[in-house]
């Protein structure tokens, strides 16, 4: 190759980069206004900033929303599959729901009960709930990194298209399903030490034929004051839902001994 078709080929290559990095800050342009439309600047920041380091490649439309929090299918620069959680700025009557299952964690202590500095630790709590349950082998989104209101996780699901829950999912085996669940909470409350407390057929998903918890930010530690109500109010919505597939649920009392390992006290 002699020189001029050399530097001519280089030439040739940085145009086309430079081609192909317009196009990607325009996507993402498009990307951060839809965005825009929605949420606050600090919260955009947040979003901009994961979209530079690489964590987020693109970011596409709303998968669920809540009162609480936006979830977004996005992919990561490997063309992964990602959910972003967003968490919203809430209501006063929201805000006092979430101190009660803040106030009482030792890992929280001593927070703010100003909205953005409680949804900061609402996010950060979900992300600590989802990697001890993955280290306990609890089968829920497996969490990539939180900054601030903004919570990168697993999706759950194939093309955008979420899985299904359990509520609206064609269970062939509800007897295994019953079990696992029973299993995953075993696991949640011995060896991470937790307790789901918000748990039924609306959070639980159906992949592959097993269950996903999943909706875990408040979930609490064993010494929280409620943990023991919100276990056992966890296992009767899940006896109620399989008592509908005319599954032989254990008694609640027997679902609590076989979770905790002890007896009413």
């Amino acid at each position: 190759m002699s020189f001029r078709k050399g530097v001519e080929k280089k030439l040739l290559k940085k145009e086309k980069d430079f081609e192909t990095e317009q196009l990607m800050k325009e996507k993402r342009s498009e990307e951060y206004e839809v965005l825009e439309e929605v949420f606050d600047r600090s919260t955009l920041m947040v979003i901009y900033d994961f979209m530079n380091d690489g964590t987020i490649s693109e970011i596409h439309g709303v998968v669920s929303a809540g009162k609480e929090s936006r979830v977004y299918w996005a992919k990561d620069s490997e063309g992964k599959d990602l959910a972003v959680k967003i968490y919203l700025t809430v209501s006063a009557e929201f805000r006092k729901g979430m101190l009660m299952y803040i106030e009482g964690d030792p890992r929280f202590k001593s927070v703010k009960h100003d909205t953005r500095s409680l949804i900061y630790t609402w996010a950060r709590k979900e992300y600590r709930n989802l990697r001890q349950a993955e280290d306990a082998e609890v089968r829920m989104p497996k969490p990539v990194v939180v900054k601030s209101n903004v919570l990168i996780m697993e999706f759950i699901g194939k093309d955008g298209v979420s899985a299904p829950l359990l509520k609206d999912a064609h269970v062939k085996n509800p007897s295994g399903i019953y079990q696992t669940i029973l299993t995953y909470l075993t696991r949640l409350y011995r060896q991470a030490e937790l307790v789901h407390g918000d748990l039924s057929e609306y959070n639980i998903m159906i992949w592959r034929g097993r269950p996903v918890l999943f909706d875990v930010s408040q979930a609490v530690c064993l010494s929280h004051p409620m943990a023991d109500f919100l276990l056992r109010r966890d296992l009767a919505n899940v006896n109620r839902f399989f008592s509908k597939l005319d599954v032989k649920v254990l008694p609640i009392e027997e679902c609590y001994k076989k979770v905790t390992c002890h007896g009413k006290t």
